[in-house]
């Protein structure tokens, strides 16, 4: 296993506990092995987890909120009609967004598209072209429907990402300069 909880934005504490979350086998210093292919430092410190693979991922969300049946992006695709569409069909298989692979977890009403991303600079890149938002760790990103979903994933460790110039936390959110240059991580997690 290979994510934590870490001391970024969000405290790493569950709102449930109050404790902090870590994954069996990692370390806030990052996991055995991690920082190979698209590992690039980013704000926070480098406070901000990894994820070695989609169940390890998969499972830290769901300590936060539900993030059950998961499968692969194409697999949930082609078994949902529009009214439960998960984000990423067009982004994964588009190399601009540096997307190493996509699946999808569903809460009780709506998907998350999990993101294991091989290149966070052209994900962020991707991001700012297309005025999307995520909340993200080191090497993944988390992209919500529902703002239930995006409450209960604020207390997470993960960054908001977003390229928004008019974007202005509440103070005592933390908020560091993200990897390209017009967008921020930050700890607020507007719902």
């Amino acid at each position: 296993m290979a994510l934590a909880a870490t001391a970024g934005c969000g405290g790493g504490t569950s709102a449930a506990s109050g404790a902090e979350q870590a994954v069996p086998g990692s370390s806030s210093a990052g996991p055995a092995g991690a920082g190979g292919e698209g590992a690039t430092e980013q704000g926070f410190g480098g406070d901000l987890s990894e994820a070695s693979d989609m169940d390890t991922l998969s499972r830290y969300i769901d300590v936060f909120t539900s993030c059950k049946d998961v499968v692969p992006g194409a697999e949930y695709d082609a078994g949902h009609g529009a009214e439960d569409t998960a984000w990423g069909t067009q982004e994964a298989a588009d190399p601009s967004w540096g997307i190493k692979e996509r699946a999808v977890c569903k809460d009780f009403r709506h998907p998350i598209a999990l993101l294991l991303v091989s290149d966070m600079r052209k994900f962020q890149t991707a991001a700012k072209k297309n005025n999307d938002l995520s909340a993200i760790g080191r090497n993944y990103a988390v992209v919500p429907v529902g703002d239930d979903q995006i409450e209960a994933l604020s207390p997470s460790g993960l960054a908001f990402l977003t390229c928004d110039p008019d974007f202005s936390p509440p103070s005592g959110h933390r908020t560091e300069k993200a990897l390209v240059d017009g967008c921020v991580l930050s700890g607020y997690f507007p719902a």
